[in-house]
C-alpha cells in the first residue's frame, strides 16, 4: 500500500511538472514548435516518453493546462455571481467576466505564463475551438453572460457575438501585456492587478455601450 501511494505521488508530481513546464514553453515559443522531448528535458524527467505516457497527444496536454486554470477561474466566478450585486448593472456582469482571470493571475504570483499561453491557443483554429467548448461549459460564465445580455436588450445577436469576442480578446491581450511586463521587471501602468482590472472593466463596459452603426 505504501509503495502504491508513493508511486501515485510521484506520478502526480510528474504530471504537475509536465504541465507547468509545457505551459511556460508553449507561452514563450508557440505550441507546435515545442517537442515532447524538450518538455521532458526542461522538466528534468530523464524520459522523453513521459509526456506521451501521461497525456497522450499534445492536444490533450493543452486541454489539461486549460482545465487546470479554468477550474480555478470557475471557482472565482462562481463566488462572484453568488455574492450580492446589482443585476441591472452592466459593470457588475462585466466584472464577473474579467475579474476571474485577473484574480487568478494575481493568485499565481509572478512570473506567470497563462495569459501568453491562452493567446497561443486562441491563434490555433483547432485548439481555439477546444478552449471555447471548455469555457462555455462553465455554468457561472453562462450565468454572467445571460445577466449581461439582459442589460443590453437592444443589441442584436450578431452584435453581441462580435462584442463578446472583442471584449474577450481585449481582456486576454491586456493581461498578456501586464503579465509580460511583470515577468520582465518592466514598468506597468497599474500598481496591482486590482487597479488594472478596474481600468480593463471600464474599457470593456465602454465597448459594450458603444453605438452601433446601422447594418444592411
Amino acid at each position: 500500500m505504501a509503495s502504491r501511494t508513493a508511486r501515485g505521488e510521484r506520478g502526480a508530481a510528474t504530471r504537475e511538472s509536465i504541465l507547468s513546464t509545457a505551459e511556460r514553453l508553449f507561452a514563450e515559443n508557440g505550441i507546435y514548435t515545442v517537442s515532447n522531448r524538450r518538455i521532458s528535458e526542461e522538466a528534468e524527467l530523464g524520459n522523453s516518453a513521459a509526456v506521451t505516457y501521461h497525456f497522450g497527444t499534445k492536444t490533450e496536454l493543452v486541454r489539461a493546462i486549460l482545465r487546470g486554470h479554468g477550474d480555478r477561474m470557475e471557482h472565482l466566478r462562481t463566488n462572484m455571481v453568488a455574492a450580492p450585486g446589482d443585476p441591472e448593472s452592466l459593470r457588475y456582469w462585466v466584472s464577473c467576466l474579467v475579474r476571474p482571470m485577473t484574480g487568478h493571475l494575481e493568485e499565481l504570483g509572478s512570473p506567470t505564463w497563462y495569459a501568453r499561453f491562452a493567446t497561443q491557443v486562441a491563434a490555433d483554429p483547432g485548439l481555439h475551438e477546444i478552449a471555447n467548448e471548455d469555457s462555455l461549459s462553465s455554468p457561472a460564465l453562462r450565468f454572467a453572460l445571460d445577466g449581461m445580455n439582459r442589460c443590453l436588450p437592444e443589441l442584436s445577436a450578431s452584435v453581441r457575438t462580435e462584442r463578446w469576442n472583442m471584449g474577450r480578446h481585449l481582456t486576454t491581450h491586456m493581461c498578456v501585456e501586464r503579465e509580460r511586463a511583470l515577468a520582465e521587471g518592466a514598468p506597468t501602468l497599474h500598481a496591482d492587478w486590482e487597479s488594472f482590472a478596474n481600468g480593463l472593466i471600464d474599457a470593456v463596459v465602454g465597448l459594450w455601450l458603444a453605438p452601433v452603426t446601422s447594418r444592411s
